[in-house]
């Protein structure tokens, strides 16, 4: 990805306005990372959509623009809508399940549960099955509260039009989502406890940590160990979770680690990441595991400090 600062901008102008244009993509950068994953829920299409982005603004007279923000949130909204409309086809050929890619945030997220809701794996699981134009109000409203005026211009559409898709957007996100325990505490005690279960290999330990009816998602691609379908109820998702720990790498390293706004674990091959796994609460028990072990899926969540590794901007309302 062409580095975005410096002394001026990447087209190669030098000037002072190239300055400038650089200086204030910089200052919503991370945000416009933000609204961009939520959208799309692939690390590597957000950043190319924020890189697109950059390419327009980066030709843009910024004396004709009035309010920054809004001119680049646009932009970018309408680039991802563009990128999941082509999106939904290929989704219909993947093979097996498929899953948001997991993406490491920072532990003060998981203080904000409203804004923490918002990027969690099951959220945008949820999201996957609204529109494109609803998915992008949906985002635009709940998670960053812009102004139904505002979201208006951002998508092309009438306010009027807008307050009507977000309802949707809302009664559909209320009618699919499983409300799962947010104490971050809790959380963390019980990943843990399912990680000591998995990794000592006794299946009644793991299942007493698991609800009755806990289902298993795995999201492989196609070209890494996942079982293709959902796996639902105690025991099936610990003997399959027991013959999938059989085939990790050989000296894994297994860390817990803030993902999507709460507490993961990721499995490493070296510094490669192997398997990212999030776990969702319900009455203290896990209802719902996602597992995910497409390789391409895990850039980020590489180690902090390696050369692949992808950092988490944007991800707070004030980025």
């Amino acid at each position: 990805m062409t580095a975005i600062g410096g002394d001026g901008a990447t087209n190669g102008s030098g000037s002072v306005a190239g300055s400038e244009a650089t200086r204030v993509f910089a200052r919503y950068r991370a945000r416009l990372h933000a609204i961009a994953y939520r959208l799309l829920g692939r690390v590597g299409d957000a950043e190319d959509v924020v890189q697109d982005a950059w390419v327009r603004w980066s030709e843009v007279d910024l004396a004709e623009v009035a309010d920054p923000e809004a001119y680049l949130v646009r932009v970018v909204t309408r680039l991802a809508i563009d990128r999941l409309r082509s999106a939904q086809v290929q989704r219909e050929r993947y093979v097996g399940s498929w899953l948001p890619e997991p993406l490491a945030t920072t532990p003060d997220i998981a203080d904000r549960v409203a804004l923490a809701d918002t990027v969690s794996t099951a959220m945008l699981v949820v999201l996957e099955s609204l529109s494109p134009l609803e998915r992008a109000v949906f985002v635009l409203r709940e998670a960053f509260d812009y102004p139904y005026a505002a979201i208006a211009e951002m998508v092309g559409r009438s306010e009027a039009s807008v307050r009507q898709t977000a309802r949707r957007a809302r009664e559909h996100v209320a009618r699919r989502q499983l409300r799962y325990d947010t104490d971050p505490a809790t959380r963390a005690r019980v990943t843990r406890r399912f990680l000591a279960a998995a990794a000592g290999g006794d299946l009644t330990d793991l299942m007493a940590v698991l609800a009755p009816d806990v289902t298993l998602i795995s999201d492989g691609g196609g070209v890494a160990p996942a079982p293709r379908r959902p796996i639902v109820g105690a025991e099936p998702v610990a003997r399959a979770l027991m013959t999938f720990t059989g085939r990790m790498p050989a000296d894994p390293r297994v860390e817990v680690v803030e993902l999507n706004g709460g507490p993961g674990i990721v499995v490493y091959s070296g510094d490669t990441p192997a398997v990212a796994i999030t776990l969702h609460l319900v009455d203290g028990a896990v209802r719902t595991i996602h597992l995910v072990s497409n390789p391409a899926k895990l850039t980020g969540v590489r180690p902090p400090g390696s050369l692949a590794h992808r950092s988490a901007p944007g991800l707070g309302p004030g980025s």
